[in-house]
């Protein structure tokens, strides 16, 4: 039987720290099928396109413009760049098991799922960004969402990455640009599963992401999440999940608290501190930087969220760029 043709689809900006791994990981894929790299690149000012060019003797490669510099735009723009059966998103943060497609390609078949991928499993070379690390595999750092904790084969809400054919990625019109820029994979997924779509989750799919590895990129990063997350809750209506509900729970009980403090009543912020700090040395095991960087994605994300929150919904959904084929 004839494997179906495959595109990984790469959005990149300045990547030239992480391009030469990750099109590295992807050049050495078992896949015996047809299958190619689409790179829609947004106008990067360093060496990432001239090093990402360099693999084209070792992989079939492909480069598009991205001059908006949007994760779904790219995509977009990619997969118009192919005729593939199935896409696969790729990240060049990321870098992947020589089985990765084949194991991809072979879910999505033997499954019939609309979508598969494998959990996100970070690592980093920096004390810091090992730290970041732990707390991205920590239930209390980074929420109990199965995408990130998946032992087993499952059904899940979201995956990272992800595999899926080009039908229902047509139909869908792509992944939607959403105000914020980010969650376009989890509003994606969200549609998917709307539509009667599942979507699974297997760790024998694997991948190794490199997190974030210093102070600022890592609350601006979930910041983003946080809004990301405000827009879909604004865009479709309801909540894609309640997780997102701990870390801007603790945002207002940690306003609230001050609010009565300032009036003298200080022991509801008292009894939240030492509920926080105890999830804290938990999901830190008591190493100090560990728990700060905890306590940085839980109020990033919190406090992203609740400023995305106060947007108009009206607004916001006039500001989503939704896409159809030709």
């Amino acid at each position: 039987m004839e494997l179906p043709s495959v595109a990984v689809l790469l959005p990149t900006f300045n990547e030239e720290e992480f391009v030469d791994t990750c099109l590295g990981s992807l050049a050495v894929q078992d896949y015996d099928g047809g299958w190619e790299v689409v790179i829609a690149d947004g106008g990067s000012t360093d060496a990432t396109r001239d090093l990402a060019v360099a693999w084209r003797d070792r992989l079939r490669l492909t480069i598009v413009d991205n001059p908006r510099r949007l994760q779904s735009e790219g995509l977009w723009l990619a997969s118009q760049a192919t005729a593939a059966e199935i896409l696969v998103r790729a990240d060049a943060h990321t870098t992947y098991a020589p089985d990765y497609l084949r194991r991809s390609v072979e879910l999505l078949a033997e499954t019939g799922a609309s979508a598969v991928g494998g959990p996100m499993l970070p690592d980093a070379p920096s004390r810091f960004g090992q730290a970041v690390a732990r707390m991205m595999r920590s239930p209390l750092g980074i929420g109990p969402g199965a995408f990130h904790h998946a032992a087993s084969r499952r059904e899940v809400d979201t995956v990272y990455l992800g595999a899926f054919s080009r039908r229902r990625f047509d139909a869908l019109g792509g992944m939607r640009t959403l105000p914020g820029g980010v969650a376009e994979d989890a509003d994606f997924y969200w549609r998917m599963r709307r539509a009667g779509g599942t979507v699974i989750v297997d760790p024998t799919i694997r991948s190794t992401y490199r997190p974030r590895e210093s102070w600022p990129a890592l609350w601006r990063q979930f910041a983003r999440y946080g809004r990301g997350k405000a827009d879909m809750l604004l865009v479709n209506g309801v909540w894609p999940s309640w997780r997102p509900f701990a870390p801007l729970a603790l945002v207002v009980g940690l306003a609230a608290g001050l609010a009565l403090g300032a009036i003298g009543v200080w022991w509801p912020l008292v009894v939240l501190l030492i509920l926080w700090l105890a999830a804290l040395v938990v999901a830190g095991r008591s190493r100090p930087l560990d728990m700060l960087v905890a306590a940085t994605m839980h109020l990033a994300y919190g406090i992203g969220l609740l400023f995305g929150l106060f947007r108009s919904p009206g607004k916001t959904r006039a500001q989503v760029v939704s896409r159809s084929t030709p």
